[in-house]
Formats: structure tokens, sequence, C-alpha cells
């Protein structure tokens, strides 16, 4: 069953965060993505995240995909304009690739070359639809295309929003996209008010797969809350962290239990690990999947 498939029949879905290498060599990529084979429902492959040089990862999909690996391609509207977001989203459609989260990007001075002009020539609502768009077989100009797509489209979102936030949500939604993976949850109380809130404003035919970071200590949780932009742990968990024994084991426990919390509430959850996923198949085991 695809992702999306399964997705879309109601079954909790499990997907998890890769990045290409910074260079040619997959290798790493490769033993990475062989840790959670079997385990998850698709391998999200991120775009140049936090602003840092990496491998494109459209090249990077296909490389997972010849692997058995169905992949989800993160694409930013930072780094391309309407061609050539065009032309990569046509290539992946003629590598198989089927399915493509949407969002903004960081901002380049926060990456590893601060001097790159960023290009924002479309933001998120826009490019998902454009991606509605080339499915339907026309381009952004609407000119005919020889063959059309056939993506399934998500968007990024953080679930302690704005009044204005919630209603770009909502463009988003109403511009196409199918799916939503929200930035890191650590608060399941608040999860489930962003959820109603989101259903009964029409949400409720979208899918919503919650991000979940595995945390490995206090000062890894203390740089998340100073540079990551939509994501607060809360001071219970930095205090749990601090006063653990083994802090590692502590958060990969902490993870399970809101996976567990959130198995009723949305539709799947997104594994974001600090550094490998050699712990995740541990933590969906623990979390009962």
């Amino acid at each position: 069953m695809s992702f999306r498939e399964k997705l879309t029949s109601g079954k909790f879905t499990v997907t998890a965060e890769i990045s290409p290498p910074k260079g040619t060599d997959i290798t790493g990529m490769m033993k990475e993505a062989g840790m959670i084979k079997d385990v998850v429902d698709a391998v999200c492959v991120t775009d140049n995240q936090r602003a840092l040089m990496r491998m494109n990862p459209l090249a990077a999909c296909s490389a997972l995909s010849h692997e058995g690996f169905e992949t989800i391609m993160h694409m930013t509207c930072r780094d391309r304009n309407r061609l050539a977001l065009q032309s990569d989203l046509l290539g992946a459609a003629n590598l198989g690739i089927k399915n493509v989260l949407v969002m903004s990007g960081d901002y380049p001075t926060k990456g590893d070359h601060a001097g790159a002009m960023p290009v924002y020539d479309l933001d998120p609502v826009q490019l998902l639809g454009m991606i509605s768009r080339l499915n339907s077989g026309f381009d952004l100009s609407g000119n005919s295309l020889l063959g059309k797509t056939d993506f399934f489209a998500g968007a990024v979102s953080n679930t302690e929003l704005t009044e204005a936030a919630f209603i770009k949500l909502g463009k988003k939604v109403k511009a196409g996209a199918r799916f939503i993976i929200t930035q890191a949850v650590f608060d399941a109380g608040k999860f489930s008010g962003f959820m109603d809130k989101f259903q009964s404003a029409g949400g409720k035919q979208i899918r919503v797969i919650a991000g979940i970071i595995p945390l490995r200590s206090e000062k890894n949780a203390q740089f998340l809350n100073s540079n990551i932009a939509g994501v607060k742990v809360p001071d219970g968990v930095i205090r749990r962290l601090k006063s653990a024994s083994s802090p590692g084991d502590a958060g990969i426990e902490m993870a399970a239990d809101l996976i567990k919390e959130l198995r009723g509430v949305c539709d799947g959850v997104h594994i974001m690990p600090v550094g490998t996923h050699e712990n995740t198949r541990k933590l969906l085991e623990m979390a009962g999947i």
C-alpha cells in the first residue's frame, strides 16, 4: 500500500526525515535509510534544510526509490523561481516521485551560504496551486503539458498559530494540500486543541501528521527553543531531561508516550531525530507501532 493510499484510507501512518549528503557520496544516507526500512511508510527528504547546502532532494529521492523506499520530496520556495520549480517537478514526476511537501524554506542568512540571494518567487500557497495545475495538465501560464503529473501534495504548519497564520493554513488546503506535517509536538493537549480548531475550520478531510523529535538532552531542547522557528519545548520536558540519569533514554520514553497519546488524535507521526535514526525503530516499538 502506498503512502497516499494508507494515509487517505485512515490508517495511522509513519514517516521519517532524512537529509541528503553534503557531497556526492550517498553511502551514509542509504545507511541511515536502512535503519528505518520496513518500519516507516515513507521517507521525507529535505531540501537544503536550515539553508545548509546539500544534494538536491530530487536526486536523493531517486536513489532511495531505486532501493525500494517511497519518498516525500521537500520543495522550498527559497531557492527557485517558477520556471525552475516547474522543471524540477516535471523531472520528479518522470522519475516516479509521487509525493511532495511544500514549504517556504529558511532564510539563507541562517545557513552556510549567508550571501546567497533568496528567490521566493512563489509562496507555499502559490506553489501548491501550481502543483494542482500541473496535475491537471497545464503549466502556471496555462500552457498544455505533454503528460500531466500526479502529485500527492502536502504542506507544513506550526500548531500554535495566530489567526493570520491559521487563515494561511486554510489557503494552503484550498490550493491543494492533501496532508499537513506539523512542526515538532511536545504537548498532546495543545495539539488536540489545534486539531479541533483545524477540523472545525474545514480541515476534516485533510490528513495531519504530527512532528516528533526524540530529545537527547536539556542542551538539545534549549537549542531547539532558541534556533528553530515554531518549536517550543515545554519547561516540564526540559526539567525531566535535566534530572534524568540518561537524558537520551528519557527523551525516547517521552516521545513514545506522546505517540501513544496522539494515535487517537491525528493521522500519523513524522519522526525527526537529533542525529541519526539509530533509535527510531526502538521508539516506534515502545509506542506500540
